[in-house]
């Protein structure tokens, strides 16, 4: 089972916008030298809305020949379209990634019944380890618990990302669907009290910027070490939150570029973080340590 800091990468882009591939290996070296613990690429805040079908796979299929099998890669291969969804994750088992992370269908606010249908096709049409990813303040799509329950007793979904924010209801999701199905946090902010009740780990943005941090929380939060885990995720709480001034991934690639991990590049229609809230980005940094 894939536990612990799972840091959902940035992809890196220059200031044109295209793709930068010596950047993203560079990033990937990065995060293994740090303790990152899995890597989930093409994820939404690897900027998925924004690459063709043709990148996406590329991406993944360079983040898994990067890894080489020192760390897991969880590749984001979620869609608005099952055809498409399945298509993805068919690209991504084909290129060797050790799971998949499917997003709700979103804009199109599916039933509960069509999101249970959704997910059962691509289970049964790719037989790779598979993660429902919840985020319903981005899709307007919330998939309940009572229909994850449902789609736990397939074998090939093996866990859920929720990011929701609510701890109890990602409490409820590990009583109804039991030990073997893996509940990650996919907030950064009550990511350590989900971990503490159970939670088999964190798929953070805050990894992008402080990866060895996040590595020993979620490693101390997972054997127990409350207060340990509790005083290193202070140092990280103003990054849990100014990460977020703007919709994600803006700060969060602009904080890496930051650091000089990456160049300044995103692609339209997001923009460069604004100049006004620079600097309460750069205050969380340097409160982690970071600057």
């Amino acid at each position: 089972m894939i536990a612990g800091s799972i840091v959902a990468l940035v992809t890196p882009m220059t200031a044109s916008g295209d793709l930068d591939w010596p950047g993203l290996d560079n990033l990937v070296e990065w995060h293994i030298a740090e303790g990152t613990n899995a890597i989930c690429a093409v994820g939404t805040t690897g900027e998925s809305a924004t690459l063709n079908v043709e990148e996406h796979c590329a991406v993944i299929k360079r983040v898994v020949e990067l890894c080489r099998g020192r760390i897991p890669v969880i590749a984001g291969t979620g869609a608005n379209c099952t055809r498409e969804a399945i298509e993805l994750t068919q690209a991504a088992k084909a290129v060797g990634a050790d799971a998949c992370l499917l997003v709700t269908p979103y804009y199109n606010k599916p039933t509960q019944e069509g999101l249970y249908l959704h997910f059962k096709a691509v289970a049964e049409a790719v037989a790779i380890p598979q993660i429902l990813y919840n985020v319903p303040g981005r899709t307007a799509c919330d998939l309940r618990n009572e229909t994850v329950e449902r789609l736990a007793v397939i074998g090939n979904i093996v866990g859920i990302k929720d990011a929701t924010g609510d701890v109890p209801r990602g409490i409820d999701l590990m009583q109804r669907c039991g030990g073997d199905f893996a509940v990650y946090s996919g907030d950064d902010a009550t990511a350590l009290e989900l971990m503490l009740a159970g939670g088999k780990g964190d798929i953070s943005v805050t990894a992008n910027v402080a990866p060895k941090l996040m590595s020993q929380m979620c490693a101390a939060a997972l054997r127990g070490a409350a207060d340990e885990a509790r005083a290193i995720n202070e140092k990280l709480m103003p990054l849990h939150d100014k990460l977020f001034v703007e919709a994600n991934p803006i700060p969060v690639k602009w904080a890496v570029a930051e650091l000089g991990k990456i160049a300044s590049g995103i692609r339209l229609p997001l923009t460069p973080l604004s100049e006004s809230v620079r600097p309460v980005v750069r205050a969380a940094m340097r409160s982690a340590g970071l600057l």
